[in-house]
């Protein structure tokens, strides 16, 4: 199984001493975890997109290309790409730039998204899901095909375009679908994509008639993958209580997208969130992993104002003691 960094890059003040870290610095923040993430033995790390929130990240593809030329070994993907609101031609660009900058170890989650704001921003306003899968659909011929002559509904025709520079990975670089919803795993299936789950902080479980919808129709092939908020100390004790205001905070703020009304923090450590000692977060990561039936697991430590060196310390010890004992799981070499 492989296990990735997942990072949204939420700016909200510590709620435990009202400290707040610039944005520059917030950022700069990020591109460090994910150097001490290959240290630990991460398979890769997975950048969010947001747009007009105290999310900050609007180009991960920017931090990402930092992060390349600052580590040898990560996978480097978005966590996601809102690919209906991108001309996919450009998306194709940047993510072969990407592919050749980091010697082929880009990929690409793409999602729909939530916000309506930021769907009126980008001029989307109607027809989400088929300018979704229409841009997808364009997405994966460029990536794959050179001498592209195309006609679809919402963009301009293309007439023998190649995209330049090329991929290294053949025959395209390796794109998810995020979703959880049946019909995105039906177009995974028929794309033949993997199929990421969303990070919402619902319980796991919420998910598991769209894996197996999605599992029975591949017919072993696919791949699946899950998004935990994850948080480990050297005791189970110091974990929840380190977590707890960090994990509150940002239950609340993200709550407007749940949409699940006012969080009960305790349900979500005790379900949706992980929690624990080194053994107690190992052996709820490899259970989640069993009933799931999955190939990858995104963690996110990253949340609710807290400090980069307890976000570093956690990386750190997943990396050390969680690691090498999920199953399926084989950790990177660091040398």
């Amino acid at each position: 199984m492989d296990v990735y960094l997942l990072i949204l890059g939420d700016h909200l003040p510590n709620p435990c001493s009202g400290g707040e870290v610039s944005e520059s610095d917030r950022l700069r923040m990020i591109v460090e975890q994910a150097v001490v993430a290959e240290e630990a033995g991460f398979t890769g790390v997975a950048i969010g997109e947001h747009h007009f929130t105290r999310y900050i990240v609007s180009a991960p593809e920017l931090l990402l290309a930092m992060i390349a030329a600052r580590t040898s070994r990560l996978r480097l993907s978005t966590g996601v790409t809102l690919l209906a609101h991108h001309d996919p031609v450009r998306v194709a660009e940047e993510l072969s730039t990407l592919d050749v900058l980091s010697g082929g170890r880009a990929e690409l989650i793409v999602a729909r998204g939530v916000s309506q704001r930021t769907d009126e921003a980008f001029g989307v306003h109607d027809h989400l899901r088929a300018r979704f899968e229409e841009n997808l659909r364009l997405l994966l011929t460029l990536l794959a095909e050179p001498h592209v002559t195309w006609r679809g509904r919402f963009r301009s025709p293309l007439e023998d375009v190649t995209t330049v520079p090329r991929p290294i990975q053949q025959p395209r670089p390796l794109v998810w679908i995020g979703s959880g919803s049946a019909a995105s795993a039906d177009l995974a299936v028929d794309l033949d994509l993997p199929l990421m789950l969303p990070s919402t902080l619902r319980d796991p479980d919420t998910h598991l008639p769209v894996v197996e919808r999605y599992r029975e129709a591949m017919g072993g092939r696919g791949r699946v993958a899950l998004p935990s908020h994850m948080f480990v100390a050297d005791t189970a004790a110091s974990a929840r209580a380190r977590w707890r205001p960090h994990l509150e905070a940002y239950a609340n703020f993200a709550d407007m997208w749940r949409g699940d009304g006012e969080p009960d923090v305790d349900a979500i450590m005790e379900g949706a969130a992980v929690c624990g000692d080194p053994a107690e977060v190992a052996g709820r990561l490899n259970d989640l992993a069993h009933r799931m039936n999955l190939d990858a697991h995104l963690v996110m430590v990253d949340i609710g104002g807290m400090p980069h060196s307890s976000v570093v310390e956690t990386i750190r010890l997943f990396g050390e003691e969680v690691l090498p004992h999920l199953t399926g799981t084989r950790v990177a070499s660091t040398g």
